[in-house]
């Protein structure tokens, strides 16, 4: 039989200069799901990467003094960048693209032309509003309280000659493709798609600009570049050397069986991203599929508010498994769910140090103290045990359930060996149905479940009560202990997709030999050696404390706050003394921004108009345009000084002063205007 080919993606990441826990959320997400295919035996392709074009980027290297590139590849591939998170991670990555790769310029522009030549990219000019963080571009209509409505933040009127995609050609096609079959998971997204974006009328997409340099250029049409979606989106093909000789894995692996994405982006993968196929007339993917984010304090988690967040810190505190782990147990894959380090603390604990941990623990322990690390010859699966995996497998083959039930004398010890293994057999089906519908944490339930069950066995069985009389329960005492390393052995097969490196060490120390650990197996009982040995190492997962835990994590979070702080020139203290009387009439006061604009003529004045509580706005003229753009400003809370005297500053009065700190990093003169809390009402006085 021809093995089964498996193609997985994440999208690739931005490459932001802050990496923490919620980036890895669908990588690691993607990853088990990549591990649980290669343990069916599949033939998997998965790919990452990072998207490294657009404006943003071009800005922020500005900002260093660095080029573009140079400044991407520090956060890509230099030390704590994204190659590094991986490695972390242990994401078992088949390929990593780089949108800045030559392969994939080299592509994207045969792509581009492709799509021009047919007639579905035209040119024209983009007049409207563009969310710079985003990259994306909306409608007035699409706005909500006027900003953008997936970052929240303030957007930006843009006009430019640019190139246009028809996406409003395919718009009745690409419904028809969410509501009539599973291409978008899960399916609440595809209301969400059809009702916001579908309905109210696809618009044609703007796919060149002109006001930035940095992405790949339009070929024939020299001063434009490729928008970053088109470029983004096509390196699932070309990492597949698609229109390229970087490699030959298209015509294998394409389509993709899945994209893994977060519902950011869902719009993008599962509206954009199918019409540029059709463009093309290639293949689309079977299944787009968006999880929910991972939240701090109720909104989406983009830097932390008080918990720990950075993934190194974590990793180090906690091991990467038990990170890993946590991300996938405790919050449903399509939904948002909320992470605090109490909740990532408690899941180790319950879970991992207590139902796992302590099942391998009691039962190596056991085989250690009462039969010196080996079982003896005769300890495992008897013939209707064995009767009974057969049954199961047969039933399993024919595509049905199977449900048993048994009459036992009352006491008959044999009820408990049955009930842990038609528990341990039913799993590897449960645990299946729930990874093909991309429902982790509910594979990952229902084998806690059955290591709870053995857990349970070990009370209903009292080991150690048969170990008080060895010559006439020495034989119950090894099965009991050979059904408990049984049913820990096909727990830890399906649990190493997602704790690889732990469940190792677990094979390990139940004497599991690498025959033992595969897909088949994990569908069979008695498969363990008997004789083989069994060690009791160190513990698996210890209980953690959870107030030592947190105020450790606290201090290394501040300990790498401040290492990550540049050196500061500051100001010299003045010598000068100022009486306390003399300081007393100055009038410190909160105001409000209610409008902010570039004085003209003027490189470094920004005019304030400010509600300082009196009912008559304020004007504050300040040279801090070199610091601030205007539109930023407005809405903030400031503090300023407004019993100075008016004064002309470009043939305009200003009356006040507001306040800001000022300081020397590398050379640069750096301000931050003091910001308060916009709770403060305006005019409220200082003091």
């Amino acid at each position: 039989m021809e093995q089964k080919k498996f193609y997985i993606t994440t999208p690739i990441y931005y490459p932001s200069d802050k990496l923490h826990i919620g980036h890895t959320y669908c990588t690691v997400a993607t990853d088990a799901i990549a591990r649980y295919h290669r343990l069916k035996g599949e033939d998997v392709m998965f790919l990452t990467g990072t998207d490294e074009h657009g404006q943003k980027i071009e800005d922020k290297a500005a900002a260093a003094g660095v080029t573009p590139k140079e400044f991407v590849d520090k956060i890509v591939e230099g030390p704590g960048g994204v190659r590094d998170l991986w490695q972390l991670m242990n994401i078992s990555n088949d390929r990593f693209i780089r949108t800045t790769d030559d392969y994939h310029v080299e592509a994207i522009q045969k792509i581009f032309k492709k799509m021009h030549d047919k007639g579905d990219i035209y040119k024209g000019t983009y007049k409207g509003k563009y969310c710079k963080p985003c990259e994306s571009f909306w409608t007035e209509s699409q706005l909500v309280d006027g900003k953008c409505p997936d970052c929240g933040r303030e957007v930006q009127d843009a006009e430019e000659e640019a190139y246009f995609f028809r996406l409003s050609k395919y718009a009745d096609r690409i419904q028809d493709l969410l509501e009539n079959t599973d291409f978008l998971q899960p399916r609440s997204r595809v209301n969400e798609m059809v009702n916001n974006f579908i309905k109210p009328g696809l618009e044609d997409l703007c796919v060149s600009r002109t006001s930035f340099t940095w992405g790949i250029p339009v070929d024939f049409d020299p001063g434009h570049v490729v928008y970053v979606w088109v470029d983004a989106l096509f390196n699932y093909t070309t990492a597949l050397g698609f229109l390229n000789g970087k490699y030959d894995d298209y015509e294998k692996y394409w389509p993709a069986d899945v994209h893994i994405v977060g519902k950011e982006i869902v719009r993008f993968h599962s509206i954009i991203w199918p019409a540029m196929l059709m463009s093309m007339e290639m293949p689309l993917p079977k299944h787009v599929f968006g999880h929910g984010w991972l939240l701090l304090d109720g909104g989406k988690m983009s830097k932390s508010k008080g918990n720990v967040v950075d993934p190194y810190l974590l990793a180090q505190q906690f091991g990467v498994d038990a990170l890993r782990f946590f991300l996938l147990r405790t919050f449903p894959f399509g939904s948002d769910g909320s992470f605090s380090n109490e909740l990532l603390i408690q899941t180790i604990n319950t879970d991992l140090a207590n139902d796992l941990g302590n099942l391998v623990s009691r039962t190596t322990a056991m085989v250690n103290k009462y039969f010196g690390g080996r079982l003896p010859h005769g300890s495992g699966a008897t013939d209707d045990e064995q009767q009974l995996s057969y049954i199961y497998q047969q039933a399993r083959e024919v595509g049905s359930g199977v449900e048993l039930s048994f009459n036992f004398p009352e006491g008959d010890p044999v009820k408990y060996d049955v009930e842990l293994i038609c528990a341990a057999l039913d799993l590897r089906d449960k645990y299946e149905r729930d990874m093909e519908g991309f429902a982790p944490h509910t594979a990952l339930a229902d084998t806690f479940r059955v290591i709870q069950r053995a857990n349970k066995y070990i009370d209903e069985t009292a080991p150690w009560s048969l170990a008080k009389s060895m010559e006439q329960n020495g034989d119950r005492l090894a099965h009991v202990l050979y059904n408990l390393l049984e049913a820990t052995r096909i727990c830890g097969i399906l649990l190493s997709p997602f704790m690889p490196e732990s469940c190792g060490k677990l094979f390990e120390q139940i004497g599991a030999p690498r025959s033992c650990r595969d897909w088949d197996s994990a569908g069979r009982w008695g498969v363990l050696p008997e004789g083989g040995a069994v060690t009791k190492g160190e513990n698996l997962f210890p209980r953690v404390d959870v107030e030592k835990a947190i105020a450790e994590l606290e201090a290394a979070e501040e300990a790498a706050r401040k290492a990550a702080l540049p050196p500061l020139e500051i100001e010299p203290f003045t010598e000068e003394k100022v009486d306390f009387d003399t300081f007393c009439k100055s009038d410190f006061r909160a105001v409000k921004v209610k409008d902010c604009q570039a004085v003209k003529k003027s490189e470094k004045l920004l005019r304030f108009t400010l509600d300082d509580g009196s009912g008559t706005d304020r004007q504050i003229l300040s040279g801090i345009h070199k610091f601030y753009e205007p539109e930023e400003l407005i809405g903030k809370t400031l503090v300023a000084i407004v019993n100075l005297p008016p004064r002309k500053m470009m043939g305009q009065e200003s009356c006040g002063m507001l306040l800001s700190a000022v300081h020397t990093e590398k050379g640069e003169e750096k301000l931050h205007l003091i910001m308060v809390d916009d709770a403060i009402p305006a005019g409220a006085k200082l003091c």
